[in-house]
């Protein structure tokens, strides 16, 4: 039952001192969800109700089955405009058909993040990389600031998740621009700010929806052209099975899909920011607690959750010890749907707009950038597409893009991989070292030290017998031995045991010998049951490239460290 519900591992252990911590920390995040709430589902093109349905729920069941003591979870706005710009095409925003779209998906997110859970296919994401990952989110957080111009310019600008079209819909419609909305979208941009410095736990975000709750009260009828939330209905959410059909499965499995990945890549990318080195955080119990909490979320009107960068961030800082400030920022929801709508009535839009600009602000990663080009340009510039593609193609196609990046770049690394030439540190006996990394390491003419830092398979076994014939026609007429330092070669496939074989043929045909030293036991292994090791011979395999000099020089036998250099645990096939 512990392996099923994570929440039995931790609550038996609850300490009385955890509970303060964890309490404030529940009302801190469930105050910050009330505004984010309201304005995600907005991003998202649904009524506001349905971003406090979502900030409920989800979080109930990531309490029970999740593994992050500060994962905050509920609606973000990544995967609110990952929604709207995917169901656009599907679905007019604001009518019936587009909140019945929105759940459908939600509740296929689900069903594919539990399948990703199950079957322990959680090491997927380790195939997008943290500068595809920055790219990406950077995009995404420029894309959605920009967006919420329309409400803090407080004009009617079309809705896009491409910058082109957002840009030219501002500059198109820049003429109807509302004084009112601007001054009050940009003073509770300063307020936000403001309070941050004065305090980081200040709410400012729940302090600018009062004062603009307050102001639009007393001074409608001279503000009645800025824009308001009205009525926010009151109550539960009630259940009701998501319709979906097989014509509608087979449009909607991309954008489920995605959010999918997207949504897992938030939360993991949250955990690891966090640090969180002492929890048991186990990435495929994750999959299962965000995908329950879409599949069940799903039922009771909720839209698809995950984790949150700042609100994670702010539940830590706040103090919280375990997951149960999850279930303390639901029932401060709780009380808010079933007591507290009504007041949200007079809630501008452009302070909405306000909120959600300065919580994405926060997600454009300049300090990463400017590490990337000052460290890595090719990380760099993985980025760079990303980034673009999200930017200029939309949110789908950047994470398509992405991965694709990803994935290309693990297959062009694997497929070239470093190999040295190594020499003799001076006044060492077994010190051997890159040739072009030190100027001062010995070579000999006669000899050829070669080190393959990485497994032998078919990805990569033409560059290796190209690279070593390339190092074998330099050292001309005079090489008789190659030595192949093996230890970075932790396994071999038939293709590498193949390639061995018509290498080592080569070269004795021209009188070249070929030694191996510091193989790994898999690499031995693989030797064994194909029989190569018959072919290099055991007197030609070493435990250190200098045992190979000194017997290639005098003939000095392996004999005392015969039986650790022949070792395998695999039996030689009976013919």
């Amino acid at each position: 039952m512990n392996k099923v519900f994570p929440i039995l591992n931790w609550l038996p252990n609850y300490k009385a001192s955890y509970l303060r911590g964890d309490l404030l920390a529940g009302l801190t995040i469930g105050i910050i969800l009330i505004p984010q709430g309201i304005a995600y589902a907005i991003i998202a093109g649904l009524p506001p109700i349905y971003g406090l349905y979502t900030a409920l729920l989800p979080q109930l069941i990531y309490t029970i089955f999740g593994t992050s003591r500060w994962m905050s979870t509920g609606p973000t706005a990544l995967d609110s405009l990952i929604l709207a710009s995917s169901i656009s095409a599907l679905a007019i925003v604001g009518n019936e058909h587009y909140v019945v779209t929105v759940l459908a998906i939600t509740l296929l997110t689900g069903i594919f993040q539990l399948i990703l859970g199950v079957f322990k296919l959680g090491f997927i994401m380790n195939f997008v990389s943290k500068p595809v990952l920055t790219g990406f989110v950077t995009a995404a957080a420029v894309i959605i600031a920009l967006s919420q111009f329309r409400d803090l310019f407080g004009i009617n600008a079309p809705r896009s998740n491409q910058i082109q079209y957002i840009l030219s819909g501002l500059y198109n419609n820049f003429g109807s621009l509302h004084w009112h909305s601007l001054v009050i979208g940009v003073f509770a941009i300063f307020i936000i700010y403001g309070l941050q410095k004065i305090n980081k736990k200040l709410p400012g975000q729940l302090i600018v929806i009062i004062l603009g709750i307050a102001i639009m009260a007393l001074a409608y009828n001279y503000l009645s052209d800025v824009e308001i939330v009205k009525t926010i209905p009151k109550g539960l959410p009630s259940f009701a099975i998501p319709e979906l059909n097989y014509d509608l499965f087979l449009k909607l499995m991309p954008v489920a899909l995605t959010l999918s990945f997207t949504g897992f890549l938030q939360a993991t990318s949250i955990s690891k920011s966090l640090q969180e080195a002492d929890s048991k955080l186990d990435t495929n119990k994750e999959l299962i607690a965000l995908g329950m909490s879409n599949f069940i979320g799903s039922f009771f009107n909720a839209y698809v959750s995950t984790g949150s960068f700042s609100r994670s961030a702010v539940n830590k800082e706040a103090g919280a010890n375990t997951p149960l400030s999850n279930l303390f920022a639901a029932l401060f929801i709780l009380i808010t749907l079933l007591f507290l709508t009504p007041l949200f009535y007079y809630l501008p839009k452009p302070v909405l707009a306000a909120i959600i600009i300065t919580a994405v602000i926060k997600l454009i990663k300049v300090e990463q950038i400017k590490f990337l080009w000052n460290t890595n340009k090719k990380d760099f510039i993985m980025m760079l597409i990303t980034f673009l593609i999200t930017l200029t193609f939309g949110i789908k196609e950047g994470i398509i893009v992405g991965v694709l990046v990803s994935i290309f770049v693990v297959i062009f690394e694997s497929s070239k991989p470093h190999m040295a030439v190594l020499g003799k540190v001076p006044g060492t006996t077994y010190f051997y070292r890159n040739i072009d990394r030190f100027d001062d390491v010995h070579t000999d003419e006669d000899i050829l030290i070669v080190r393959f830092d990485a497994q032998l398979y078919f990805a990569n076994v033409n560059y290796f017998r190209e690279k070593l014939d390339r190092l074998v026609n330099l050292k001309g007429d005079k090489l008789k031995l190659i030595v192949i330092a093996a230890g970075a070669i932790h396994n071999i496939d038939s293709t590498g045991i193949a390639t061995l074989d018509d290498i080592i043929t080569k070269y004795h045909k021209r009188g070249i010998k070929i030694y191996f030293t510091d193989i790994k036991g898999p690499v031995r292994d693989y030797f064994t049951v194909s029989k190569l090791i018959d072919k290099i011979g055991v007197e030609n395999c070493f435990m250190h490239v200098q045992n190979a000099i000194e017997y290639y020089r005098t003939g000095k036998s392996n004999g005392d460290f015969l039986k650790y250099i022949n070792q395998s645990n695999k039996k030689l096939h009976k013919e």
